[in-house]
């Protein structure tokens, strides 16, 4: 009895006794394991790393389907170190998912309610959507991305009368940008990018708010460093004037899971749909979400703002679902 015992020990654990099929099944736990490692590593390191970390670290609840599956493969092949790896990646995996920043109410009193809307229409091809879900929302200012000249004079010409005061960037293909807005605007110098990023300052029934338009270049291979630069570009927009409340909102080309994008939030913003409980909501890819996506389409907020129904939109003719909320304006403390 003690041989047989011995035997089958001798067998099952050591890689060198294992049947083909475990080894194999080893082999590709550790690889999946291994591949895994280095964007959670990354993560933990509160960095954003070089192609392909950042792509994949887009998609980092996603990486629990590899995780789990690698947690499989260790166990039909009896590899209890690669089980061990795999249940701290998981734990790892589901402690990163949290949302990210603080959700904490504004304690003053409320002076100003409005309702912001932010949409890229994917080269103006959704502007007719967009025309479409503004009448039906209602809201009072809209931040439009990669709204081309055709964009643009489609929204001239259908919503000027309901939103009379506009700051633009105007340009062909992804380089257009456009704020609408019922309030009066002053103009801003905005945020200097490879795509239009407009600025202003809007007089919300008699109280100053800051409204930034946010579109960075996105982190294709060999453009990283450029959306580090741009998205770093936005985060001293944000920091650079904390006594006015301000409203950042638009297609970030990141989620919570970039570090340059929580360097935004380190500023003090917080994410309406965070506020909202609509965190992790996909916004892109539209043809996939919110089956399949990620969130990187925002509307970040200065703590002078409490948000209420937040909803993600389904736009025709683009990639990106459209974002929507409520916002109350908050007295300071």
């Amino acid at each position: 009895m003690d041989t047989a015992a011995a035997e089958w020990t001798a067998t099952d654990d050591g890689p060198e006794h294992r049947p083909p099929g475990r080894r194999l099944a080893a082999w590709c736990a550790g690889l999946l394991c291994a591949a895994v490692s280095v964007v959670v590593g990354f993560r933990m390191a509160d960095s954003d790393g070089i192609t392909p970390v950042p792509q994949f670290l887009a998609f980092l609840p996603w990486l629990l389907v590899p995780t789990a599956l690698a947690l499989l493969l260790t166990l039909l092949s009896r590899w209890w170190t690669g089980t061990a790896w795999g249940v701290l990646l998981l734990g790892l995996l589901a402690w990163y998912i949290e949302p990210y920043g603080t959700s904490d109410d504004p304690t003053g009193r409320p002076v100003a309610e409005l309702r912001v809307l932010t949409s890229n229409v994917e080269f103006g091809q959704g502007t007719g959507s967009l025309v479409a879900a503004v009448r039906r929302e209602k809201p009072d200012v809209v931040f439009v991305q990669e709204c081309d000249h055709a964009c643009d004079a489609q929204l001239k010409a259908d919503l000027a009368r309901d939103f009379p005061h506009r700051r633009a960037v105007e340009g062909g293909g992804s380089e257009g940008s456009v704020i609408l807005s019922r309030f009066p605007l002053t103009p801003t110098a905005g945020v200097r990018g490879t795509m239009g990023m407009p600025g202003a300052v809007a007089d919300v029934d008699g109280h100053a708010v800051r409204l930034q338009l946010a579109h960075p270049m996105p982190p294709l291979p060999g453009q990283v460093d450029l959306w580090r630069r741009e998205l770093a570009g936005l985060r001293d927009a944000a920091a650079a004037d904390r006594s006015t409340p301000l409203i950042l909102a638009g297609d970030f080309n990141a989620s919570q899971d970039h570090a340059a994008f929580r360097r935004i939030l380190d500023t003090g913003l917080r994410d309406a749909s965070r506020l909202d409980g609509a965190d992790r909501t996909a916004t892109w890819p539209a043809p996939t979400a919110p089956t399949l996506g990620v969130q990187i389409d925002h509307v970040l907020l200065s703590r002078d703002f409490a948000a209420d129904r937040t909803r993600i939109l389904d736009l025709a003719d683009t990639d990106h679902r459209a974002v929507v909320t409520d916002l109350t304006l908050h007295a300071p403390r």
